[in-house]
C-alpha cells in the first residue's frame, strides 16, 4: 500500500506530486532541485551548491523516515549541461562513504525553474 511522504526540512511540493512515497520497503523521492526548504531558490549558485542543496532535500525526505544515505540503492542525476558533471561528481561523493548507490546521470534540455541539477532516490526502508 503506497504512503505520502512529506517532511517540512525539504522543500514542499508545489505541483500534482509528493516529496516522497514508499510501499513500507522501498522509498522513492521526487527530483529535488536546489530549493531550500524556505523557498530560496539557488539557480544562480555553482553547481556545487546546487548538488549540496539538492541532496541535503533528498537526505531530509529520508530522515522523516528514520533512513539515511546508506539506504539509497539507486539515484539520477540530471544536469543542464554535462560539463558540469565533475563539479557535480566532486560534491556527490562527499554524501556518501566506501559503498555508494547505483547512479546514473544524465544531461537534459531543461530543468524545472531554470536550475543545473536535480537528484531522485530509491531507497530501501528494510
Amino acid at each position: 500500500m503506497k504512503r505520502i511522504i512529506s517532511t517540512d526540512d525539504a522543500p514542499a511540493a508545489v505541483g500534482a506530486y509528493s516529496q516522497a512515497t514508499t510501499n513500507g520497503s522501498i522509498l522513492f523521492t521526487a527530483g529535488q532541485i536546489p530549493l531550500t526548504p524556505d523557498g530560496d531558490l539557488l539557480d544562480d549558485a555553482d553547481i556545487a551548491t546546487q548538488t549540496e542543496q539538492s541532496l541535503d532535500n533528498v537526505m531530509a525526505i529520508l530522515d522523516a523516515e528514520d533512513a539515511d544515505a546508506g539506504d539509497i540503492l539507486k539515484m539520477t542525476v540530471f544536469l543542464s549541461d554535462i560539463d558540469d558533471f565533475d563539479e557535480m561528481n566532486e560534491t556527490y561523493a562527499t554524501y556518501f562513504d566506501d559503498e555508494p548507490p547505483a547512479r546514473s546521470a544524465v544531461e537534459v534540455a531543461n530543468l524545472p525553474k531554470g536550475v543545473g541539477v536535480e537528484i531522485e532516490a530509491i531507497a530501501s526502508l528494510e
